[in-house]
C-alpha cells in the first residue's frame, strides 16, 4: 500500500482543455492530485531552482551557446519564432 499523499491546502477546481487520452488518465484521483502539485509547483516555485520549466530553458541556452550561439542570436530567434506565430 502507498503512503497517502498530503492534501494541497487552498486547493480550487479549474478546467483546462487536455486530449481525452489526457482526460481519461486524470479520471483517477492520485493521478490527478500529482498533476495538481506538479502544475501548482510550475507555476508557483518556492524557488528559482525548482522551476522545471526555467530549467529546461536554461538547458536549451546552455546547448546553443555551445554550439556557438550568442545571447543575441538566442533572442532574435525566440522574437523571429514569436512573430511567426502571431499571423
Amino acid at each position: 500500500m502507498l503512503p497517502e499523499s498530503p492534501v494541497i491546502a487552498d486547493t480550487v477546481m479549474v478546467e483546462i482543455p487536455v486530449t481525452p487520452e489526457a482526460a481519461e488518465a486524470l479520471g483517477d484521483p492520485e493521478r490527478r492530485e500529482r498533476v495538481g502539485k506538479l502544475v501548482s509547483s510550475m507555476l508557483r516555485p518556492q524557488s528559482q531552482g525548482d522551476d522545471p520549466l526555467a530549467a529546461i530553458f536554461a538547458t536549451i541556452k546552455s546547448a546553443a551557446h555551445a554550439d556557438g550561439l550568442t545571447d543575441e542570436e538566442i533572442e532574435a530567434e525566440l522574437a523571429a519564432y514569436n512573430a511567426e506565430r502571431r499571423l
